[in-house]
């Protein structure tokens, strides 16, 4: 047994010694050139060059309560009711979902887009490119490049980009003296029906905070926005790429959760009664544009499954009132009746002029005055006015015709 453990011993002391091979040295990465620390190349066009990078979330992969497969399976007609038309039909395919990092907030002159990120969805998943210039010099040939990258879709979609990006890329593009793309894009900017949905729930609609409560995610390490042009300099100052990783991931999960809202709010417009909403309040957003639009009778069925899920007093007796205005111009007069008459009946923003509707509507319809004097003198209880004094006294008057008739 001795001899045969000195026997393996010598042998494993004879291996340990044998000299390793020799491993390739790995190419030194250069932190402040930006192909080392982002995965791109330089692009070369007729106006000089720039940087472009690509990433791909493949199908299988989820962006909070979203599937990425879900995307190419939206419906053409979907953006239809959210662009009031303009967009009457167009493949998922066929949208192009535009977002800008720039040197400043404001959109002042001076300000330019030193990023633009384009997403696009596909069957493979839904993929981004990004456009960047790594000075000044580059903007042409940035600008070029995305022209003809968005030379393939019909539609740009935005986040507050009507007001904001496309302007701003307009504008580069008058001072680079080149055609800009935009005239033949049919542009649909989602906040507007962002705000539509959630004013009443949510205490801003900023995409961030839409990220977090409609999709379910939470950003980790992010870059605040107002940071990214200070990054921005400081990478011009100290050409140190490293610096622009956070702004290139900012920008990236930006059209992300654009793309993924774009899938949920114009299907509440799309079809109302199937939106999946689940909060009182977004019903009654949905509710009130149905008005807008004539569309009563939707209108009174969200209103009616808003106040089933429970509102808040400052939103349920205003939503009632809608309901019982509602409801009379469709002929529904009972129903509005009975609405009127709970308000009516207790204390909140609407019982005077559920009072007064009240007392139009027994003096005119049903022709009974002592209620409607009744109402009326409610009405005057709340607010003393020489509307309500004189119907007050036509009633009297009435009333007193009446019994002297019988009397007789």
């Amino acid at each position: 047994m001795r001899r045969r453990v000195a026997q393996i011993d010598r042998k494993w002391r004879a291996n340990s010694l044998r000299e390793a091979p020799p491993v390739a040295a790995r190419p030194k990465l250069n932190p402040k050139v930006i192909e080392d620390v982002i995965s791109g190349e330089v692009v070369k066009t007729g106006f000089g060059e720039h940087f472009e990078t690509e990433r791909l979330w493949h199908r299988h992969r989820l962006h909070g309560s979203v599937e990425i497969s879900n995307l190419i399976d939206l419906p053409p007609d979907l953006l239809h009711s959210l662009s009031e038309g303009a967009i009457a039909s167009s493949h998922p395919q066929k949208w192009a979902f535009l977002d800008t990092e720039t040197t400043g907030l404001s959109g002042s002159t001076g300000t330019y887009a030193f990023l633009i990120g384009v997403g696009s969805i596909e069957h493979a998943g839904f993929r981004l490119r990004q456009f960047f210039m790594r000075n000044a010099g580059e903007e042409a040939s940035l600008l070029a490049r995305l022209a003809e990258y968005l030379s393939r879709f019909d539609v740009l979609i935005t986040y507050n980009g009507k007001t904001y990006d496309q302007p701003l890329l307009e504008a580069r593009f008058h001072a680079m003296r080149l055609p800009d793309p935009f005239t033949r894009l049919e542009h649909l900017d989602v906040l507007f029906g962002a705000r539509r949905l959630w004013k009443l729930r949510l205490e801003t609609c900023r995409l961030i905070e839409l990220e977090y409560q409609i999709l379910g995610v939470e950003r980790e390490g992010d870059l605040p926005g107002e940071m990214i042009p200070y990054y921005y300099f400081d990478y011009l100052r100290t050409r140190h790429a490293l610096r622009l990783v956070p702004i290139f991931h900012h920008n990236a999960l930006d059209i992300l959760s654009l793309a993924c809202l774009t899938s949920i709010v114009p299907c509440a417009f799309r079809s109302p009664d199937d939106s999946g909403l689940r909060h009182g309040a977004d019903l009654i957003s949905l509710a009130r544009w149905l008005l807008q639009s004539e569309r009563r009778e939707e209108a009174v069925r969200l209103f009616r499954r808003a106040v089933e899920l429970g509102l808040p007093d400052h939103l349920l007796f205003r939503t009632l009132w809608d309901i019982a205005k509602a409801e009379r111009q469709l002929g529904m007069t009972d129903s509005a009746v009975g609405i009127l008459l709970e308000l009516a009946a207790s204390r909140n923003a609407y019982r005077l002029r559920a009072c007064e509707e009240l007392a139009k509507h027994y003096e005119r319809r049903e022709r009974n005055y002592i209620t409607a004097l009744e109402m009326t003198q409610r009405a005057l209880a709340l607010a003393d006015t020489a509307a309500l004094r004189k119907r007050e006294q036509r009633l009297k008057a009435r009333l007193a015709r009446r019994r002297a008739k019988l009397s007789t």
